[in-house]
């Protein structure tokens, strides 16, 4: 059993986990139900996950109608940059009385308030239009709240988020149409520290976003990241939604393309990150792999640049650098277009895709002409 979600490294002493923010809902609903059946202020209460039995504690409880109470919980920091750390988990318990002749599917109906964001594109798990708690959560706080639920009652659960509206512009969730506030997410009810695999599938959703709304699969542009989308957006007749941000990890965004059926796509981007698969490598994180001077100066090397030119490649600490030197040799285009050729002979060769490639600097200017 895990107390608050405080998990912590016995030689550090900091917590190593914590809670997700569907844990916390869960949490927060089930106290505020307790308070309103037991006249009592909770302060800690036993939640059931997927995996396990936790203990959370209660910020605030308050009842503050006969059959209604406000409770809330805290996302206590953990090792990991989450930027809903310190958020207060709030929810809303109204109890209503179940009369006998009507016909209800649900005993507990779970809404989401201020704070937490509204679906509003189709392809993720929640239908358009409903708010973003996700399976999971809304699992565990119907499950939760039925063990302490009077046969004769049905409890409305409001989820809110103190907040949310601001913190959710420091994620993916503007990018994927969910607006107005965070999402309620987890899938075990305890948060790890920024796994690969959770950014992996925020990644991926839009991806699925793009093919639900309908367009040709030969018709996406994916981009390393922000400033990608934002050039890719100015120098290309395509909508926002064509445009899938691929972070770091460019070869597992193809092999799930791929896994799609999408055989034809543009990898559009500045050169210092893209460069990089041309080396065959598809993690593009500077501290697992660079190789970006390496495979300029091969390259013009190839092209027929001096040793002197080859050297002053090596020695240089950016791309741009490197394309300075390469431009003042005339060797600009000629490189960048060896490049991008290599880059769509490792696309097609990895994961059987064709791949236009658009190579640009950080004005967006492009380079290459094929």
């Amino acid at each position: 059993m895990i107390n608050d979600g405080k998990i912590t490294d016995s030689k550090e002493l900091k917590p190593i986990y914590g809670l997700t923010t569907g844990s916390l809902a869960t949490a927060s609903s089930i106290a505020a139900l307790k308070t309103i059946l037991t006249d009592e202020t909770i302060e800690l209460v036993n939640i059931i996950t997927p995996f396990e039995e936790i203990n959370v504690e209660i910020a605030k409880c308050e009842k503050i109608a006969k059959n209604k109470a406000i409770a809330s919980s805290v996302k206590y920091p953990y090792n990991d940059p989450d930027v809903t750390v310190n958020l207060d988990i709030v929810a809303i318990v109204e109890l209503l009385n179940k009369n006998k002749d009507d016909n209800v599917e649900k005993n507990v109906i779970i809404t989401g308030g201020k704070g937490v964001g509204t679906i509003t594109k189709p392809g993720l798990q929640i239908p358009v239009n409903h708010p973003a708690i996700n399976p999971v959560p809304l699992s565990m706080i119907t499950n939760n709240i039925e063990k302490y639920l009077p046969e004769d009652k049905i409890a409305k659960v409001e989820i809110t988020i103190p907040n949310g509206e601001k913190i959710a512009k420091k994620t993916m969730n503007p990018r994927l149409g969910i607006i107005g506030g965070i999402s309620i997410l987890g899938t075990t009810g305890i948060a790890r520290s920024m796994s690969n695999k959770a950014y992996k599938k925020s990644l991926l959703c839009q991806l699925d976003i793009a093919i639900a709304e309908g367009y040709k699969k030969d018709s996406f542009v994916f981009v390393p990241g922000n400033i990608g989308e934002k050039l890719a957006l100015k120098e290309l007749s395509i909508d926002k939604d064509q445009v899938i941000q691929m972070g770091n990890f460019i070869g597992f965004m193809l092999e799930e393309a791929k896994k799609r059926g999408i055989n034809k796509l543009t990898l559009f981007g500045h050169i210092g990150k893209l460069v990089k698969i041309a080396g065959g490598i598809f993690n593009t994180k500077h501290a697992i792999a660079d190789g970006r001077r390496e495979i300029i100066a091969a390259h013009a090397g190839l092209l027929g640049a001096n040793s002197q030119t080859i050297e002053k490649i090596f020695n240089s600490k950016t791309t741009e650098e490197m394309i300075a030197i390469l431009k003042e040799e005339d060797l600009d285009k000629e490189v960048s277009n060896s490049i991008s050729l290599t880059i769509k002979e490792r696309c097609l060769s990895q994961f059987n895709i064709d791949t236009d490639v658009i190579l640009v600097d950080m004005k967006g200017t492009r380079l290459n002409s094929k």
